[in-house]
């Protein structure tokens, strides 16, 4: 598992927000259909083939966002969000492998930021990124996409 530290630049997006714990998160890929089903609606999408899914994780409960990048925020689809992810540094790696070993993957980058003195930025958003290429075989239950955990300060 290689794991790096980016800094990516803003990205706008738009998209369908979803709240709950995480015993809820099999509820995950219903999002991701229903968005593809509902891309059509959004306006200004950029040329770029991936949905991005921000998330808010706190200790027992998370905010998960499947979205699209765009362009401009401007008439937003009933039902939908749109907003400004901010330029950030982000510790991040590439998963592939099956839907029961996303958290060690999870374990792992925190242990790996904790090895080299990253901390956390817990006000930001952690990213998933989910290339179009790799849609199939993600339905299929076999994943593969990019995980950015948000850093805020190196401590060594």
């Amino acid at each position: 598992m290689g794991i790096k530290v980016v800094e990516k630049e803003e990205i706008k997006v738009v998209g369908i927000p979803w709240s709950g714990s995480y015993l809820q998160a099999d509820q995950l890929p219903s999002l991701f259909q229903l968005l593809e089903e509902r891309l059509g609606e959004v306006p200004f999408q950029t040329k770029e083939p991936v949905l991005i899914a921000p998330f808010h994780s706190r200790e027992s409960e998370f905010t998960y966002y499947v979205t699209t990048p765009v362009e401009e925020i401007k008439d937003i689809p009933k039902g939908m969000v749109g907003f400004v992810i901010p330029r950030k540094y982000y510790v991040c790696t590439t998963y592939k492998g099956s839907s029961e070993e996303v958290e060690n993957t999870y374990h792992k980058l925190f242990a790996w930021m904790e090895e080299y003195g990253y901390e956390q930025d817990h006000q930001a958003l952690s990213l998933e990124i989910y290339r179009e290429m790799d849609m199939q075989q993600n339905a299929a239950g076999d994943l593969h996409f990019e995980i950015y955990l948000p850093v805020k300060t190196y401590k060594k």
